[in-house]
Order: C-alpha cells, then sequence, then structure tokens
C-alpha cells in the first residue's frame, strides 16, 4: 500500500501538474484559436490527417466553439475525469494520425513534439486527483 505523500512532496506534485496543465492548455488553446482564425486550415487538416473532407467554416466553428469549452473546463480543473480523459484522447488522436509524418522524421521534426505532451497529457488523467493548484474541481 503506498505511503501518504508528505506535504512537502504534495505541494511540489501540485505545482508540477499545474505547469503541465498550464503547458498542454496554450497549445490546445491556440488550436482551438486556430479554427476561429482560419478556419480554413482547419478543414484542410481534417482532410489530410483524418480523411474527413467536406468541413466547411461552419463546422470549425462549432468544433471549435466545442474545443474552447473542453479546454477551459480542461484549464480550470472543472469534471477532470472527463475533461482531462478528452484532451488525452483527443491529443492521442491527433498523435496518432500524423504517423506518415513519423516515417519521414527529419523531414518533420516538429510532429515529435506531440508525444512528450501526450505523455503529460496522460501523467494529468492518471494523477488528476492530486491536480488541485487553481481548479475549481476537488
Amino acid at each position: 500500500m503506498a505511503q501518504p505523500l508528505s506535504s512537502d512532496v504534495e505541494n511540489r506534485l501540485q505545482w508540477s501538474l499545474l505547469s503541465l496543465r498550464l503547458g498542454v492548455f496554450v497549445v490546445m488553446f491556440m488550436w482551438t484559436l486556430d479554427k476561429f482564425v482560419n478556419p480554413g486550415h482547419g478543414t484542410r487538416i481534417f482532410e489530410k490527417f483524418y480523411g474527413l473532407s467536406g468541413s466547411s467554416e461552419t463546422i470549425m466553428y462549432i468544433l471549435g466553439a466545442l474545443q474552447l469549452v473542453l479546454v477551459f473546463a480542461f484549464l480550470f480543473g472543472f469534471k477532470k475525469r472527463i475533461s482531462y480523459g478528452l484532451i488525452f484522447l483527443l491529443h492521442g488522436g491527433s498523435t496518432l494520425s500524423a504517423y506518415a509524418q513519423y516515417l519521414d522524421a527529419f523531414k518533420h521534426l516538429l510532429f515529435f513534439a506531440a508525444w512528450p505532451m501526450w505523455a503529460a497529457c496522460f501523467a494529468l488523467y492518471l494523477l488528476r486527483d492530486h491536480d488541485t493548484k487553481f481548479t475549481i474541481g476537488k
């Protein structure tokens, strides 16, 4: 059975999880804003990486609005099992959908940044009960 964490370790863990949550939020928020600022880019991404053609700007705006709600729920630690879980799944889908980019690694090095971010999403999901710094969830 695991020993309870000392208050010092718990405090460090909370700050560490906050830093991961903020880092993941920044990326997810920018991807969300992109759907509003440049919806054509979003439609091209959906076509190239997910094989979904025919998306309209309206669909991008709707998806952007839904994603905006999710990323703010994630940022504020609201309904962590759901919001952290969805962020993990969405980022995982994004990471895995770019599999072709990994085959030509040195031409697409930036795509590899998705893997540590996905790991951060996983760590946040697993440790969500300890991620309490500046959250509105328990």
